[in-house]
């Protein structure tokens, strides 16, 4: 199954934040990260509330302050469980565009 979520040209530039894109009436954030296109569902481990990328491109949760890495998705800080991590999308670029896919 392939998915198209987003033309690479319309991702923030890297170290410029994230775009929110619908995934299945859901959200998912995506944004470069070490030169590569990443997308992550948007909730937060603690409650679940919606997370934005600040200044220092961290995800942050706006309920309880949670911090997340974008790089792993590893908590860093916050109310959200230690040890926890964001969830990652499988995806893959084709044709100037970033697709979710599974079981390819």
């Amino acid at each position: 199954m392939k998915h198209p979520l987003i033309e690479i040209e319309a991702i923030p530039t890297e170290g410029s934040g994230s775009k929110i894109v619908e995934f299945f009436g859901r959200e998912v954030h995506v944004y470069w990260s070490n030169g590569k296109p990443r997308a992550i569902a948007n909730a937060c481990l603690h409650f679940g509330g919606p997370l934005a990328m600040n200044e220092a491109c961290v995800f942050v949760c706006a309920w309880h302050n949670a911090q997340f890495d974008p790089q792993d998705g590893a908590r860093i800080a916050g109310p959200a469980p230690s040890g926890s991590r964001l969830m990652f999308l499988s995806t893959q670029v084709e044709d100037g565009t970033l697709y979710y896919v599974w079981g390819e």
